[in-house]
């Protein structure tokens, strides 16, 4: 169960703050009639910052995660899973001291951020202390086969970018631009679809925008200018509304064809009078996948008083993986390793592999679109793209 949470700013994390919460605590007694200890696990991730909603969605799936994978108890073969969140508030900084107080405190257990940079980060703090770290819902490729200690709960950029890639049919001689932040996650996609259709014969263009960039005008300008065959958009956090806006003002969406990840629920209303002019390629969206873990998911999230989200799945999927690394791996980090690679299981999006090789999660994606209802707009399904369809090339 998750037991306490804490807001540290960064001043004080790097401070070398002290947080209590972690160390193993007593828990259900074992076989023998003593108490086992309580495996801590660490979250670390956005509840404040840019990015918190995602973060939000995030909890919420691995709280239902979590009582799904130990089907109500919180614990594995009788050991309480004690979960502590810790607010990294989207600066890198705060996060790697965090993931050193707590690995000093001996947890060996660390999950979350949704930031790409931070997640890399995080993995090389993993790597030189030797514990289990699950990414998500970070979505930069280079988190896949960073190293034998990182694994990740969601889908990364190759997947986003292979599955516009299904809107578009053969890419050889087209120009797609790829507008996005000046980020990790931002460069990432443009790597990615340099990769994906630009290794196809498309001729592939980056407008990259800074991150505190907040008049989105002449960038749309210079999309125009790019006399593009179709616009790759790669977004997130809270400027997207206005982002979408200046695109719509300066009429692009009449122009040029515009294929986008579907975001969280709360951008459904962004796209305002061009929302049925995008293509929306999509990780997951509420009743998407129609599997029982999804419908087991959702119960769980209604009932706490959450929606389902964009990054739901990786919250539930990253409870998943602690209680099965725990499960067979017990307090042994390489037998939680073990245990994780080429692990297959159902989670809510449908049957999901851990690759063994440089542990990408192989997981089906979505196409989708936004339809009015009752005033407002709402994802529909077009189309379920299978794992093996949008899967990355192995790392290494």
């Amino acid at each position: 169960m998750r037991t306490q949470k804490f807001f540290v700013p960064a001043v004080l994390a790097i401070a070398g703050l002290t947080l209590a919460g972690c160390a193993p605590t007593a828990s259900d007694p074992g076989t023998d009639g003593e108490a086992q200890p309580a495996v801590p696990v660490a979250v670390i991730t956005s509840e404040t910052g840019p990015l918190a909603a995602y973060g939000e969605a995030y909890l919420a799936g691995f709280d239902a995660g979590l009582d799904y994978a130990t089907d109500g108890t919180g614990a594995v073969d009788g050991r309480e899973i004690d979960v502590t969140v810790y607010d990294d508030a989207g600066d890198t900084d705060t996060a790697v001291n965090l993931a050193r107080d707590v690995i000093g405190q001996g947890v060996q257990i660390v999950a979350g951020t949704v930031s790409s940079g931070i997640a890399l980060s995080l993995a090389e703090q993993a790597e030189q202390n030797q514990i289990l770290y699950i990414a998500g819902p970070s979505a930069a490729d280079a988190v896949t086969g960073i190293n034998d200690y990182t694994f990740r709960s969601g889908r990364q950029t190759y997947q986003d970018v292979a599955t516009a890639g299904t809107f578009i049919g053969d890419p050889a001689g087209q120009k797609v631009v790829v507008f996005a932040q000046d980020t990790a996650f931002g460069q990432g996609n443009l790597a990615g679809v340099d990769a994906v259709l630009g290794g196809a014969g498309a001729e592939v263009e980056g407008i990259l925008v800074p991150e505190d960039a907040t008049e989105f005008t002449p960038f749309a300008q210079q999309i125009l200018s790019a006399d593009a065959d179709l616009v790759f958009v790669a977004w997130a956090g809270a400027t997207s509304a206005a982002m979408w806006q200046a695109l719509d003002q300066q009429g692009v969406f009449d122009a040029i064809p515009v294929v986008t990840g579907l975001g969280d629920v709360a951008t459904y209303g962004a796209y305002a009078e061009a929302s049925d002019q995008i293509s929306f390629l999509n990780h997951y969206f509420g009743g998407a996948a129609g599997t029982e873990v999804e419908a087991a998911m959702i119960e769980r999230l209604d009932a706490a008083g959450a929606t389902p989200d964009l990054f739901s799945p990786d919250g539930f999927v990253a409870a998943q993986m602690v209680v099965q690394a725990i499960r067979e791996g017990g307090d042994d980090v390489d037998g939680m390793i073990a245990a994780l690679e080429g692990w297959t299981f159902e989670g809510p999006k449908g049957t999901t592999t851990i690759r063994a090789e440089d542990h990408a999660v192989l997981q089906p994606m979505f196409q989708a679109r936004l339809v009015e209802q009752d005033g407002t707009w709402v994802p529909e399904l077009i189309e379920i793209i299978e794992a093996d369809t949008v899967a990355p090339p192995v790392v290494g």
